[in-house]
């Protein structure tokens, strides 16, 4: 379970409407979205560089130094991260549908995302030697149903550096679990990402410290997420969230063990899902610790 020095905050992180404005507009505009994207009943807000109606246009001039960087791909929708080099989080959609097929993990390699400006790109050479393992964010094998969005799950900017025996172990496990509720529900939408916690030091003060790897810097997170939307054939929608430390975990322990409240998600990552779910239903329900399912 989650160590006790490290804390989940519990000031809730400022938001950005910029993402969701964005994506608003291009529905507006009968811009079809690509892929995953225009199947997703939800994509998390993030924070993103939208300037206030009032802004004069002259600040624009020379263009904007960033803004949130959406990647729809086949099998997944990634919002990318260029400080860390990694995803800030990454989601899919799982079905009896996605699950089955014939693609092979061993026709895959994993490969520098080209339409990441190599400044912000995460290489191979990071890796290796570093002692972590290039850990999926969107599983390979949550995507057998088709050979290149298996392929697209090796994309490094679907990679987090994990612990070698987390991501062999309890992760797994965890990823397992994920594909058979997909098996038992109509869908299981899955969002993973990384966590950056803080921790109290010896001197009573919190900071937040973590490891980079490589010569891009590539950051090593303190902590993974993922939260499943799970829709029942009912109509019922089921939210499971679920937080691991990068560090080695007893995969003996219970899965349960690890679920959260999806709020300190919400508050540690800066992200929002239960406001975007009740926007397409009010007949949601949290799993926790100790529910009964």
């Amino acid at each position: 379970m989650l160590r006790s020095r490290w804390l989940l905050p519990g000031a809730a992180l400022a938001l950005g409407a910029g993402l969701g404005a964005t994506l608003a507009r291009r529905r507006a505009g009968g811009d079809a979205a690509e892929g995953l994207l225009g199947r997703l009943p939800v994509v998390p807000a993030v924070a993103a560089a939208a300037l206030p109606g009032s802004a004069p246009v002259e600040l624009t001039k020379y263009g904007l130094p960033g803004l949130a960087q959406l990647r729809s791909r086949e099998s997944y929708v990634l919002c990318y991260d260029p400080r860390s080099r990694s995803a800030l989080w990454v989601i899919e959609q799982l079905n009896r549908d996605t699950l089955s097929g014939a693609s092979e993990r061993a026709a895959c390699d994993f490969q520098e995302d080209d339409s990441v400006h190599e400044y912000h790109r995460a290489t191979n050479a990071d890796y290796r030697g570093s002692g972590f393992d290039r850990g999926h964010l969107a599983a390979a094998a949550n995507h057998k149903w088709s050979q290149k969005a298996m392929r697209d799950t090796f994309y490094l900017s679907n990679i987090a550096p994990q612990d070698p025996h987390l991501n062999q172990n309890a992760w797994n496990n965890l990823e397992k679990y994920s594909r058979s509720l997909a098996r038992n529900n109509k869908n299981v939408y899955v969002c993973t990402g990384p966590l950056f916690l803080p921790r109290m030091e010896a001197d009573g003060k919190m900071y937040v410290k973590y490891q980079v790897i490589g010569k891009n810097n590539v950051a090593v997170p303190t902590h993974f997420f993922k939260v499943l939307i799970l829709e029942k054939e009912s109509g019922e929608i089921e939210l499971r969230s679920y937080v691991m430390p990068n560090s080695p975990v007893d995969d003996k322990i219970p899965l349960e063990r690890f679920l959260v409240p999806i709020e300190s998600i919400e508050r540690a990552s800066g992200l929002l899902f239960v406001p975007n779910i009740l926007k397409r239903t009010s007949n949601l329900k949290a799993i926790t610790a100790g529910s009964k399912r």
